[in-house]
Protein backbone atom coordinates (compact mmCIF):
# COMPACT_ATOMS: atom_id res chain seq x y z
CA UNK A 1 0.00 0.00 0.00
CA UNK A 2 2.71 2.49 0.91
CA UNK A 3 4.60 2.31 -2.42
CA UNK A 4 1.31 2.76 -4.31
CA UNK A 5 0.41 5.75 -2.18
CA UNK A 6 3.84 7.28 -2.72
CA UNK A 7 3.56 6.70 -6.47
CA UNK A 8 0.09 8.22 -6.61
CA UNK A 9 1.22 11.24 -4.62
CA UNK A 10 4.26 11.68 -6.86
CA UNK A 11 2.10 11.58 -10.01
CA UNK A 12 -0.32 14.08 -8.52
CA UNK A 13 2.50 16.46 -7.61
CA UNK A 14 4.08 16.07 -11.06
CA UNK A 15 0.78 16.83 -12.81
CA UNK A 16 0.23 19.78 -10.52
CA UNK A 17 3.68 21.15 -11.34
CA UNK A 18 3.07 20.74 -15.08
CA UNK A 19 -0.31 22.49 -14.89
CA UNK A 20 1.19 25.23 -12.75
CA UNK A 21 4.02 25.69 -15.26
CA UNK A 22 1.56 25.90 -18.17
CA UNK A 23 -0.63 28.32 -16.27
CA UNK A 24 2.34 30.47 -15.35
CA UNK A 25 3.45 30.58 -19.00
CA UNK A 26 -0.05 31.57 -20.06
CA UNK A 27 -0.21 34.21 -17.38
CA UNK A 28 3.21 35.50 -18.43
CA UNK A 29 2.09 35.83 -22.03
CA UNK A 30 -1.13 37.58 -21.03
CA UNK A 31 0.87 39.96 -18.87
CA UNK A 32 3.31 40.73 -21.67
CA UNK A 33 0.51 41.45 -24.11
CA UNK A 34 -0.94 43.88 -21.60
CA UNK A 35 2.49 45.53 -21.44
CA UNK A 36 2.46 45.78 -25.24
CA UNK A 37 -0.85 47.61 -25.17
CA UNK A 38 0.11 49.83 -22.23
CA UNK A 39 3.37 50.86 -23.87
CA UNK A 40 2.00 51.37 -27.38
CA UNK A 41 -1.05 53.36 -26.27
CA UNK A 42 0.90 55.42 -23.78
CA UNK A 43 4.30 55.89 -25.38
CA UNK A 44 4.01 54.83 -29.01
CA UNK A 45 5.69 56.91 -31.68
CA UNK A 46 3.77 55.64 -34.72
CA UNK A 47 1.65 58.79 -35.02
CA UNK A 48 4.77 60.97 -35.05
CA UNK A 49 6.31 58.89 -37.82
CA UNK A 50 3.05 58.97 -39.75
CA UNK A 51 2.79 62.75 -39.47
CA UNK A 52 6.23 63.02 -41.06
CA UNK A 53 5.42 60.56 -43.86
CA UNK A 54 2.01 61.99 -44.65
CA UNK A 55 2.28 65.70 -43.97
CA UNK A 56 6.00 66.53 -44.16
CA UNK A 57 6.98 64.28 -47.07
CA UNK A 58 3.48 63.97 -48.54
CA UNK A 59 2.18 61.75 -51.33
CA UNK A 60 4.77 59.16 -52.35
CA UNK A 61 4.08 58.27 -55.95
CA UNK A 62 6.23 55.36 -57.09
CA UNK A 63 9.46 56.61 -58.66
CA UNK A 64 9.01 60.14 -57.28
CA UNK A 65 11.36 62.24 -55.17
CA UNK A 66 8.93 61.90 -52.26
CA UNK A 67 9.08 58.12 -52.47
CA UNK A 68 12.88 58.34 -52.26
CA UNK A 69 12.60 60.63 -49.23
CA UNK A 70 10.34 58.08 -47.54
CA UNK A 71 12.91 55.36 -48.15
CA UNK A 72 15.66 57.42 -46.54
CA UNK A 73 13.44 58.45 -43.62
CA UNK A 74 12.26 54.97 -42.65
CA UNK A 75 15.73 53.53 -43.10
CA UNK A 76 17.03 56.07 -40.58
CA UNK A 77 14.21 55.38 -38.12
CA UNK A 78 15.06 51.68 -38.18
CA UNK A 79 18.81 52.19 -38.11
CA UNK A 80 18.41 54.27 -34.94
CA UNK A 81 16.77 51.36 -33.09
CA UNK A 82 19.44 49.46 -31.08
CA UNK A 83 17.50 46.16 -31.26
CA UNK A 84 17.93 46.02 -35.05
CA UNK A 85 20.91 43.98 -36.20
CA UNK A 86 21.01 45.30 -39.75
CA UNK A 87 19.10 47.54 -42.14
CA UNK A 88 19.39 47.62 -45.90
CA UNK A 89 17.83 49.06 -49.01
CA UNK A 90 16.73 46.43 -51.50
CA UNK A 91 16.56 47.67 -55.10
CA UNK A 92 13.51 47.12 -57.25
CA UNK A 93 12.48 48.39 -60.67
CA UNK A 94 9.33 50.51 -60.68
CA UNK A 95 7.30 52.46 -63.25
CA UNK A 96 7.46 56.24 -63.21
CA UNK A 97 4.21 57.97 -64.06
CA UNK A 98 3.85 61.75 -63.70
CA UNK A 99 0.43 63.32 -63.18
CA UNK A 100 1.09 66.66 -64.84
CA UNK A 101 -0.44 70.00 -63.92
CA UNK A 102 -3.63 70.00 -66.02
CA UNK A 103 -6.78 68.07 -65.10
CA UNK A 104 -9.87 69.71 -66.57
CA UNK A 105 -13.20 68.05 -67.29
CA UNK A 106 -16.56 69.66 -67.97
CA UNK A 107 -19.89 68.75 -69.55
CA UNK A 108 -22.23 70.62 -71.87
CA UNK A 109 -25.34 70.04 -73.95
CA UNK A 110 -27.45 71.98 -76.40
CA UNK A 111 -29.14 74.84 -74.60
CA UNK A 112 -26.99 74.54 -71.47
CA UNK A 113 -25.66 77.65 -69.84
CA UNK A 114 -21.99 77.14 -70.74
CA UNK A 115 -19.80 74.29 -69.54
CA UNK A 116 -20.44 72.70 -66.16
CA UNK A 117 -17.18 71.69 -64.43
CA UNK A 118 -16.66 68.12 -63.25
CA UNK A 119 -14.25 67.30 -60.42
CA UNK A 120 -11.88 64.79 -61.98
CA UNK A 121 -8.43 63.32 -61.64
CA UNK A 122 -6.24 61.28 -63.99
CA UNK A 123 -5.94 57.59 -63.20
CA UNK A 124 -2.53 56.09 -62.70
CA UNK A 125 -0.63 55.12 -65.87
CA UNK A 126 -3.11 56.85 -68.14
CA UNK A 127 -2.00 58.84 -71.11
CA UNK A 128 -3.32 62.36 -71.44
CA UNK A 129 -4.49 64.70 -74.12
CA UNK A 130 -1.09 66.43 -74.23
CA UNK A 131 -2.81 69.48 -72.85
CA UNK A 132 -5.10 69.69 -75.86
CA UNK A 133 -8.87 69.76 -75.51
CA UNK A 134 -10.78 66.70 -76.68
CA UNK A 135 -14.56 66.57 -76.92
CA UNK A 136 -16.80 63.54 -77.21
CA UNK A 137 -20.38 62.44 -76.73
CA UNK A 138 -20.85 60.76 -73.35
CA UNK A 139 -22.12 57.16 -73.36
CA UNK A 140 -23.07 55.84 -69.91
CA UNK A 141 -22.56 52.15 -69.12
CA UNK A 142 -22.66 50.12 -65.91
CA UNK A 143 -20.29 47.30 -66.72
CA UNK A 144 -17.46 46.28 -68.99
CA UNK A 145 -19.48 43.67 -70.85
CA UNK A 146 -22.23 46.17 -71.70
CA UNK A 147 -20.00 47.53 -74.46
CA UNK A 148 -20.17 44.21 -76.30
CA UNK A 149 -23.93 44.57 -76.82
CA UNK A 150 -23.92 48.17 -78.03
CA UNK A 151 -23.99 49.66 -81.53
CA UNK A 152 -20.34 50.13 -82.63
CA UNK A 153 -21.23 53.37 -84.41
CA UNK A 154 -22.60 54.78 -81.14
CA UNK A 155 -19.29 54.15 -79.37
CA UNK A 156 -16.98 55.41 -82.13
CA UNK A 157 -15.40 58.70 -81.01
CA UNK A 158 -17.36 58.71 -77.73
CA UNK A 159 -16.36 59.26 -74.11
CA UNK A 160 -17.44 56.13 -72.25
CA UNK A 161 -18.74 56.88 -68.74
CA UNK A 162 -18.53 53.89 -66.39
CA UNK A 163 -21.06 54.48 -63.64
CA UNK A 164 -21.37 51.24 -61.68
CA UNK A 165 -21.28 52.23 -57.98
CA UNK A 166 -19.74 50.31 -55.12
CA UNK A 167 -22.56 48.43 -53.44
CA UNK A 168 -23.64 50.02 -50.12
CA UNK A 169 -25.21 46.73 -49.01
CA UNK A 170 -21.94 44.85 -48.68
CA UNK A 171 -20.88 44.50 -45.05
CA UNK A 172 -17.26 44.68 -46.19
CA UNK A 173 -16.42 47.76 -48.21
CA UNK A 174 -13.43 45.80 -49.48
CA UNK A 175 -15.77 43.33 -51.16
CA UNK A 176 -17.77 46.19 -52.67
CA UNK A 177 -14.54 47.72 -53.98
CA UNK A 178 -13.48 44.42 -55.52
CA UNK A 179 -16.78 44.12 -57.35
CA UNK A 180 -16.62 47.60 -58.86
CA UNK A 181 -12.94 48.31 -59.48
CA UNK A 182 -12.65 46.33 -62.72
CA UNK A 183 -14.16 49.28 -64.60
CA UNK A 184 -11.37 51.53 -63.33
CA UNK A 185 -8.56 49.08 -64.07
CA UNK A 186 -9.74 47.76 -67.45
CA UNK A 187 -12.31 50.31 -68.59
CA UNK A 188 -10.06 52.30 -70.89
CA UNK A 189 -8.85 49.19 -72.73
CA UNK A 190 -12.37 47.90 -73.29
CA UNK A 191 -13.62 51.29 -74.48
CA UNK A 192 -10.63 51.78 -76.78
CA UNK A 193 -11.38 48.49 -78.54
CA UNK A 194 -14.79 49.92 -79.43
CA UNK A 195 -13.40 53.18 -80.80
CA UNK A 196 -13.90 55.46 -77.77
CA UNK A 197 -11.57 58.43 -77.40
CA UNK A 198 -11.58 58.64 -73.57
CA UNK A 199 -13.22 57.25 -70.44
CA UNK A 200 -14.66 58.77 -67.28
CA UNK A 201 -14.91 56.45 -64.26
CA UNK A 202 -17.13 56.86 -61.20
CA UNK A 203 -14.87 57.07 -58.13
CA UNK A 204 -14.48 53.95 -56.01
CA UNK A 205 -16.34 54.88 -52.83
CA UNK A 206 -19.77 54.45 -51.28
CA UNK A 207 -19.63 58.06 -50.11
CA UNK A 208 -21.38 60.81 -52.05
CA UNK A 209 -18.89 63.65 -52.13
CA UNK A 210 -16.91 65.94 -54.42
CA UNK A 211 -13.53 64.18 -54.15
CA UNK A 212 -12.29 62.24 -57.17
CA UNK A 213 -10.44 59.03 -56.27
CA UNK A 214 -7.38 58.08 -58.29
CA UNK A 215 -5.89 54.61 -58.61
CA UNK A 216 -4.19 52.42 -61.13
CA UNK A 217 -5.52 51.56 -64.57
CA UNK A 218 -3.88 49.25 -67.08
CA UNK A 219 -3.79 49.07 -70.86
CA UNK A 220 -4.11 45.59 -72.35
CA UNK A 221 -1.44 44.54 -74.87
CA UNK A 222 -2.18 45.75 -78.37
CA UNK A 223 -4.78 48.30 -77.29
CA UNK A 224 -4.50 51.94 -78.36
CA UNK A 225 -4.20 53.89 -75.09
CA UNK A 226 -6.87 56.53 -74.42
CA UNK A 227 -7.14 59.00 -71.53
CA UNK A 228 -8.92 57.71 -68.43
CA UNK A 229 -10.02 59.91 -65.54
CA UNK A 230 -12.01 59.36 -62.35
CA UNK A 231 -14.81 61.75 -61.43
CA UNK A 232 -16.38 62.37 -58.03
CA UNK A 233 -19.50 60.43 -57.09
CA UNK A 234 -21.54 63.63 -56.86
CA UNK A 235 -20.52 64.59 -60.39
CA UNK A 236 -21.21 61.05 -61.57
CA UNK A 237 -24.76 61.46 -60.31
CA UNK A 238 -25.10 64.87 -61.99
CA UNK A 239 -23.74 63.57 -65.28
CA UNK A 240 -26.04 60.55 -65.20
CA UNK A 241 -29.03 62.77 -64.49
CA UNK A 242 -28.14 65.11 -67.35
CA UNK A 243 -27.90 62.14 -69.72
CA UNK A 244 -31.52 61.22 -69.01
CA UNK A 245 -32.72 64.24 -70.96
CA UNK A 246 -29.77 65.51 -73.01
CA UNK A 247 -27.05 64.46 -75.40
CA UNK A 248 -24.09 65.42 -73.25
CA UNK A 249 -20.60 66.31 -74.47
CA UNK A 250 -17.53 65.82 -72.27
CA UNK A 251 -14.64 68.27 -72.60
CA UNK A 252 -11.34 66.80 -71.35
CA UNK A 253 -7.85 68.21 -71.03
CA UNK A 254 -4.96 66.71 -69.06
CA UNK A 255 -1.24 66.07 -69.46
CA UNK A 256 0.11 63.08 -67.52
CA UNK A 257 3.11 61.15 -68.83
CA UNK A 258 4.51 57.65 -68.47
CA UNK A 259 8.30 57.88 -68.31
CA UNK A 260 10.99 55.20 -68.33
CA UNK A 261 11.11 52.82 -65.37
CA UNK A 262 13.49 53.69 -62.55
CA UNK A 263 15.20 51.97 -59.64
CA UNK A 264 13.63 52.42 -56.22
CA UNK A 265 13.99 50.47 -52.97
CA UNK A 266 12.36 48.42 -50.27
CA UNK A 267 13.65 49.09 -46.77
CA UNK A 268 14.39 45.94 -44.77
CA UNK A 269 15.42 45.66 -41.12
CA UNK A 270 16.29 42.43 -39.34
CA UNK A 271 16.55 41.22 -35.74
CA UNK A 272 18.27 37.84 -35.67
CA UNK A 273 16.40 35.17 -33.72
CA UNK A 274 18.10 33.62 -30.68
CA UNK A 275 16.66 30.08 -30.99
CA UNK A 276 15.13 29.66 -34.45
CA UNK A 277 16.97 32.13 -36.68
CA UNK A 278 15.93 30.34 -39.87
CA UNK A 279 12.24 30.94 -39.17
CA UNK A 280 11.37 34.48 -40.26
CA UNK A 281 8.41 36.51 -39.04
CA UNK A 282 7.83 39.50 -41.33
CA UNK A 283 5.77 42.57 -40.55
CA UNK A 284 5.36 45.35 -43.08
CA UNK A 285 3.41 47.84 -45.17
CA UNK A 286 4.01 49.71 -48.43
CA UNK A 287 5.80 53.05 -48.58
CA UNK A 288 4.43 54.25 -51.89
CA UNK A 289 1.09 56.01 -52.15
CA UNK A 290 -0.90 58.00 -54.64
CA UNK A 291 -0.09 61.66 -54.77
CA UNK A 292 -3.37 63.48 -54.18
CA UNK A 293 -3.09 63.36 -50.38
CA UNK A 294 -0.43 62.19 -47.97
CA UNK A 295 -1.06 58.44 -48.12
CA UNK A 296 -1.77 58.44 -44.39
CA UNK A 297 -4.12 55.46 -44.30
CA UNK A 298 -2.91 53.93 -47.57
CA UNK A 299 -0.39 52.91 -46.55
CA UNK A 300 1.58 55.13 -44.23
CA UNK A 301 -0.35 53.61 -41.33
CA UNK A 302 0.80 50.11 -42.29
CA UNK A 303 4.42 51.24 -42.41
CA UNK A 304 4.33 52.90 -39.01
CA UNK A 305 2.45 49.92 -37.55
CA UNK A 306 5.45 47.80 -38.56
CA UNK A 307 7.94 50.33 -37.18
CA UNK A 308 6.03 50.43 -33.91
CA UNK A 309 6.22 46.64 -33.54
CA UNK A 310 10.01 46.86 -33.52
CA UNK A 311 10.12 49.91 -31.23
CA UNK A 312 7.71 48.36 -28.72
CA UNK A 313 9.52 45.03 -28.48
CA UNK A 314 12.81 46.86 -28.10
CA UNK A 315 11.64 49.15 -25.33
CA UNK A 316 10.01 46.27 -23.45
CA UNK A 317 13.34 44.43 -23.51
CA UNK A 318 12.09 41.53 -25.58
CA UNK A 319 14.58 39.19 -27.27
CA UNK A 320 12.93 37.34 -30.17
CA UNK A 321 13.39 33.60 -30.60
CA UNK A 322 12.76 33.80 -34.32
CA UNK A 323 14.18 36.26 -36.83
CA UNK A 324 11.99 39.34 -37.13
CA UNK A 325 11.93 41.35 -40.35
CA UNK A 326 10.37 44.77 -40.78
CA UNK A 327 9.82 45.54 -44.46
CA UNK A 328 8.75 48.80 -46.08
CA UNK A 329 7.64 47.64 -49.54
CA UNK A 330 7.78 49.90 -52.59
CA UNK A 331 5.34 50.01 -55.51
CA UNK A 332 2.30 48.14 -54.18
CA UNK A 333 0.00 50.66 -55.82
CA UNK A 334 1.39 50.40 -59.29
CA UNK A 335 2.82 46.99 -60.04
CA UNK A 336 4.14 45.20 -56.91
CA UNK A 337 7.75 45.81 -57.88
CA UNK A 338 8.88 45.75 -54.25
CA UNK A 339 6.94 42.69 -53.16
CA UNK A 340 8.11 40.69 -56.16
CA UNK A 341 11.75 41.77 -55.69
CA UNK A 342 11.67 40.84 -52.00
CA UNK A 343 10.19 37.39 -52.66
CA UNK A 344 12.64 36.71 -55.50
CA UNK A 345 15.66 37.54 -53.33
CA UNK A 346 14.26 35.52 -50.43
CA UNK A 347 13.57 32.47 -52.58
CA UNK A 348 17.04 32.62 -54.11
CA UNK A 349 18.50 32.49 -50.57
CA UNK A 350 16.30 29.54 -49.65
CA UNK A 351 14.66 31.46 -46.80
CA UNK A 352 11.54 30.39 -44.94
CA UNK A 353 8.99 32.92 -43.75
CA UNK A 354 7.03 31.17 -41.05
CA UNK A 355 4.63 34.11 -40.99
CA UNK A 356 4.32 37.31 -43.00
CA UNK A 357 2.00 40.00 -41.65
CA UNK A 358 0.90 42.95 -43.75
CA UNK A 359 -1.01 46.04 -42.67
CA UNK A 360 -2.61 47.68 -45.71
CA UNK A 361 -6.19 48.46 -44.76
CA UNK A 362 -5.82 51.74 -42.91
CA UNK A 363 -5.18 52.95 -39.40
CA UNK A 364 -8.71 52.37 -38.12
CA UNK A 365 -9.97 50.42 -35.09
CA UNK A 366 -8.53 46.88 -35.20
CA UNK A 367 -10.92 44.00 -35.69
CA UNK A 368 -8.56 41.07 -36.14
CA UNK A 369 -6.48 39.09 -38.60
CA UNK A 370 -7.29 36.99 -41.66
CA UNK A 371 -4.84 34.48 -43.09
CA UNK A 372 -4.05 32.18 -45.97
CA UNK A 373 -1.40 29.63 -46.95
CA UNK A 374 -0.68 26.74 -49.29
CA UNK A 375 -3.51 24.18 -49.03
CA UNK A 376 -1.32 21.45 -47.57
CA UNK A 377 -0.29 23.54 -44.54
CA UNK A 378 -3.21 25.90 -44.10
CA UNK A 379 -5.48 23.88 -41.81
CA UNK A 380 -2.86 23.07 -39.15
CA UNK A 381 -1.51 26.62 -39.27
CA UNK A 382 -4.96 28.12 -38.83
CA UNK A 383 -5.80 25.71 -36.01
CA UNK A 384 -2.62 26.63 -34.17
CA UNK A 385 -3.12 30.33 -34.80
CA UNK A 386 -6.64 30.18 -33.40
CA UNK A 387 -5.26 28.82 -30.13
CA UNK A 388 -4.13 32.41 -29.55
CA UNK A 389 -7.78 33.36 -29.05
CA UNK A 390 -7.46 33.13 -25.28
CA UNK A 391 -4.94 35.99 -25.31
CA UNK A 392 -6.54 38.08 -28.06
CA UNK A 393 -10.21 37.74 -27.10
CA UNK A 394 -9.88 40.36 -24.33
CA UNK A 395 -8.87 42.82 -27.07
CA UNK A 396 -11.82 41.86 -29.34
CA UNK A 397 -9.57 40.49 -32.09
CA UNK A 398 -10.63 37.65 -34.37
CA UNK A 399 -8.42 35.12 -36.14
CA UNK A 400 -9.90 33.61 -39.29
CA UNK A 401 -9.27 32.39 -42.82
CA UNK A 402 -9.34 34.60 -45.88
CA UNK A 403 -6.48 37.09 -45.82
CA UNK A 404 -2.95 38.01 -46.68
CA UNK A 405 -1.73 41.03 -48.60
CA UNK A 406 -0.55 42.06 -52.04
CA UNK A 407 3.09 42.56 -51.02
CA UNK A 408 3.40 39.32 -49.04
CA UNK A 409 1.41 37.06 -51.39
CA UNK A 410 4.53 36.32 -53.53
CA UNK A 411 5.97 34.56 -50.43
CA UNK A 412 3.15 32.01 -50.35
CA UNK A 413 5.17 29.31 -52.12
CA UNK A 414 7.57 29.16 -49.15
CA UNK A 415 4.85 27.36 -47.18
CA UNK A 416 4.39 29.84 -44.36
CA UNK A 417 1.30 31.66 -43.14
CA UNK A 418 0.25 34.96 -44.73
CA UNK A 419 -1.65 37.23 -42.37
CA UNK A 420 -3.54 40.41 -43.18
CA UNK A 421 -4.33 42.93 -40.46
CA UNK A 422 -8.04 43.78 -40.54
CA UNK A 423 -9.23 47.07 -39.07
CA UNK A 424 -12.79 48.36 -39.40
CA UNK A 425 -13.04 49.29 -43.08
CA UNK A 426 -16.29 51.28 -43.00
CA UNK A 427 -14.53 54.60 -43.67
CA UNK A 428 -11.51 53.39 -45.60
CA UNK A 429 -12.85 54.04 -49.08
CA UNK A 430 -14.13 57.48 -48.07
CA UNK A 431 -10.47 58.54 -48.01
CA UNK A 432 -8.76 55.95 -50.22
CA UNK A 433 -6.66 57.49 -53.05
CA UNK A 434 -7.95 61.03 -52.38
CA UNK A 435 -6.69 64.41 -51.24
CA UNK A 436 -8.35 63.66 -47.86
CA UNK A 437 -5.96 60.80 -47.01
CA UNK A 438 -3.91 62.92 -44.60
CA UNK A 439 -2.93 62.77 -40.94
CA UNK A 440 -5.84 64.98 -39.89
CA UNK A 441 -8.14 62.08 -40.81
CA UNK A 442 -6.27 59.52 -38.70
CA UNK A 443 -7.38 58.87 -35.12
CA UNK A 444 -4.20 58.48 -33.07
CA UNK A 445 -5.72 56.05 -30.58
CA UNK A 446 -7.07 53.81 -33.35
CA UNK A 447 -3.67 53.89 -35.08
CA UNK A 448 -1.89 52.88 -31.88
CA UNK A 449 -4.45 50.16 -31.13
CA UNK A 450 -3.65 48.64 -34.51
CA UNK A 451 0.08 48.71 -33.81
CA UNK A 452 -0.48 47.03 -30.43
CA UNK A 453 -2.63 44.30 -32.00
CA UNK A 454 0.02 43.51 -34.62
CA UNK A 455 2.77 43.48 -31.99
CA UNK A 456 0.74 41.03 -29.91
CA UNK A 457 0.36 38.51 -32.71
CA UNK A 458 4.04 38.84 -33.66
CA UNK A 459 4.93 38.11 -30.02
CA UNK A 460 2.64 35.07 -29.80
CA UNK A 461 3.91 33.54 -33.04
CA UNK A 462 7.48 34.15 -31.91
CA UNK A 463 6.84 32.53 -28.52
CA UNK A 464 4.79 29.56 -29.64
CA UNK A 465 5.42 29.09 -33.35
CA UNK A 466 2.73 27.66 -35.60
Amino acid sequence: MVPTLIKSTFLTLTLSLILTSVTNAQDEEALFIKKIYDYTLGEGLCDQWLTHLSDTIGGRLTGSDNAALAVEYTQKVLADMPIVDKVWKQPCTVPKWVRGDIEEVSMSWAGSDGHRPIKATSLGNTIGTDGQLIVGKVIEVHGLDTLETMDPELLEGSVVFYNRPMSPTRLSTGHAYGEAVDQRVHGASRASRHGAKATLIRSMTTLHDDLPHTGTQSYAPGVTPIPSLAISTNDAERLSQALQSHTVLAHIRNNPQMLDSVTSHNVVAEIRGSEYPDEIILVGGHLDSWDLGGGAHDDGSGCVHALQVIQTLQDLGYKPKRTLRCVMFMNEENGLGGGLAYAKASNEKGEFHLAAIESDAGGFTPRGFACSAMPEVFKPYLANLQKFDEWLDPYDLYLKAGGGGADINPLKSQGGLLIGFRPDNSRYFDLHHTAADVMANVNVRELRMGAAAITAIVYLIDQRGL
